[in-house]
C-alpha cells in the first residue's frame, strides 16, 4: 500500500497544481489581454484529465484477482499508460495546429509583464512537477505515471512557447511575435515523439511482448541449475503488464522412474531458483514431464 500511497500523493499535487496554474494564467491572460496565456491556461487545464484517469488506473491496478479476473487487475496500468500517451500525443499536435493556424494573426496589444511572469512560474512549476512524477514512476516502474510526468512536461513546453510569444511582443514588436509559433512547433514534435513512444511500449506490454534475451537467459540459467532437471522446452515468458512484473511458463524433463513427489520437489525448486535470480517473475508455471526431447 505504501506505493499506491506515494503514487496517488504525486498524483493529486499534480491535478491541484494544474488547477491553481490553470486559473492563474486565464485569470493573468483576461487581466493583461494574452490570448497566448489563456490558451496556456485551457491546455494546463486538460492536463486534469490525464491526472484524473492516472488516478483511476493506479489505484484499478492494485485490485486483487477478483472472479472477473483471475490475474490480477496489472495491465490496467499499461491501458492508463497508452490513453496518456495519445492524450499527449493530442495535445503536441493542438499546440503545433494552433501555432500554425494563428502565425498570420497580429499579438500586439499585450498590456504588461504580468503573463510573462505566469508563463514563467508555470514553466518552473510543471518542469520540477515532471522530475518528481517521474523519480516516482521509475522507482516503481509505473508506465502510467511516466506518462503522466511527460504529460506535465507538455505543459511547461507549451508555457515556454507562450513566454518566447509574450516576450517577443513586449519587447520587439510584431514582428518579433513569431517566436511563440516557432518554439512551439519544435516542441511539439519532441512532445509527438515521446507521446508515440510511450503509446508504444504501453501497447507491447498488452500484447504480450516478451521480457529482454538477457532475462529471458538468466532464467533459463536458473532452470539448469536445479539438481534433476534434464531438460526443458516451451519456455514462455510474457510481461504481466504492470511495472517489471513477468509471467513465465516451461515443461521440465526429469527422470522417468521417480515419484510424483520427487517431482513436485524439483519443480518448487525450480520456481524458488527463478524467482531468487529474478524477483520481477511473479508467476511460473512448471510442468513435469519424463526426460525425452530436445532442450531449448
Amino acid at each position: 500500500m505504501e506505493q499506491l500511497q506515494i503514487e496517488r500523493r504525486v498524483t493529486v499535487a499534480g491535478l491541484v497544481l494544474n488547477i491553481l496554474l490553470s486559473g492563474g494564467k486565464i485569470l493573468a491572460g483576461i487581466l493583461a489581454s494574452s490570448s497566448a496565456i489563456i490558451a496556456d491556461g485551457l491546455h494546463s487545464l486538460s492536463d486534469l484529465a490525464s491526472d484524473i484517469m492516472v488516478l483511476w488506473g493506479i489505484r484499478a491496478a492494485k485490485m486483487p484477482p477478483d472472479e472477473d479476473h483471475h490475474y490480477g487487475h496489472f495491465r490496467y496500468e499499461a491501458v492508463t499508460a497508452l490513453l496518456v500517451g495519445v492524450l499527449l500525443c493530442g495535445a503536441a499536435l493542438f499546440i503545433a495546429g494552433e501555432a500554425i493556424y494563428t502565425i498570420s494573426q497580429r499579438h500586439g496589444g499585450v498590456r504588461n509583464w504580468l503573463p510573462f511572469y505566469m508563463a514563467i512560474s508555470s514553466i518552473v512549476t510543471k518542469e520540477l512537477l515532471y522530475w518528481w512524477t517521474r523519480a516516482v514512476g521509475r522507482k516503481f516502474n509505473n508506465p502510467a505515471i511516466i506518462a503522466n510526468a511527460w504529460h506535465h512536461r507538455s505543459d511547461a513546453f507549451s508555457s515556454i512557447a507562450a513566454a518566447a510569444g509574450i516576450a517577443g511582443a513586449l519587447i520587439g514588436g510584431e514582428r518579433w511575435s513569431f517566436l511563440d509559433h516557432l518554439t512551439a512547433v519544435l516542441l511539439a514534435s519532441f512532445l509527438v515523439y515521446i507521446g508515440v513512444k510511450i503509446v508504444r511500449d504501453a501497447w507491447h506490454r498488452l500484447c504480450d511482448q516478451a521480457p529482454r534475451s538477457d532475462t529471458q537467459q538468466q532464467m533459463k540459467n536458473a532452470i539448469r541449475a536445479i539438481p534433476g532437471v534434464r531438460g526443458f522446452h516451451a519456455f514462455r515468458a510474457r510481461h504481466a503488464g504492470a511495472g517489471n512484473r513477468i509471467e513465465m511458463d516451461v515443461h521440465i524433463q526429469v527422470d522417468p522412474s521417480i515419484s510424483v513427489q520427487q517431482g513436485h520437489e524439483i519443480a518448487s525448486q525450480v520456481e524458488q531458483e527463478i524467482r531468487r535470480t529474478n524477483p520481477d517473475v511473479t508467476t511460473i508455471v512448471v510442468h513435469i514431464e519424463p526426460e525425452e526431447g530436445k532442450e531449448d
